[in-house]
């Protein structure tokens, strides 16, 4: 892992531990390095689930068309009028990060749009715990949340294992920050 280096100040999510505060949606407009397109029978159905589901917000919409939601900072989700959906959720997923004091909350809210759509949490190898959510559109949406690193937990063993060490750390293959 000798060609990476730490740069987590390109990113929105904030460093995990239990006084992590998410960030506000962000509402600039900018080009969008990636996003997720979601086809919908059911436009103004699926706004409310994300919406007050799993916490975006309508950044802005063409009637009848499109509307397009988002979260922090390039986390975008077009969701596109559409004449039919998938039977069933494929098994490709997309994720979005969240902090850990948010996944009760947004578990809840999602349930109590559609008591069947989530599944979990569920602590993975990777040192995140996450939700599976299925979405009215039968979206696959992983909420995931960094756990607080422990370097003496098998999480970091596993990250160890693949030549990925904490910031700041002077191991070898690993140069820290880069000025």
């Amino acid at each position: 892992m000798s060609d990476y280096y730490d740069a987590f100040e390109i990113s929105p999510v904030p460093v995990p531990g239990p006084d992590a505060v998410p960030p506000e949606p962000y509402l600039g407009i900018y080009g969008m390095p990636s996003f997720v397109t979601v086809p919908t029978t059911d436009l103004a159905g699926s706004v409310e689930f994300w919406t007050r589901g799993l916490g975006f917000v309508e950044l802005f919409a063409i009637p009848g068309v499109l509307v397009h939601l988002r979260r922090w900072a390039f986390q975008d989700v077009l969701l596109v009028v559409a004449e039919r959906v998938p039977d069933a959720a494929p098994a490709m997923s997309v994720s979005f990060s969240y902090v850990l004091s948010q996944l009760d909350g947004v578990a809840e809210a999602c349930r109590a749009l559609r008591p069947d759509s989530v599944d979990g949490p569920r602590d993975m190898p990777w040192g995140t715990r996450d939700l599976e959510v299925i979405t009215p559109e039968n979206a696959r949406v992983v909420v995931t949340a960094a756990k607080q690193f422990d370097p003496a937990s098998e999480e970091a063993r596993n990250m160890a294992a693949v030549g990925i060490h904490p910031p700041g750390s002077r191991t070898a293959g690993d140069h820290g920050d880069h000025d």
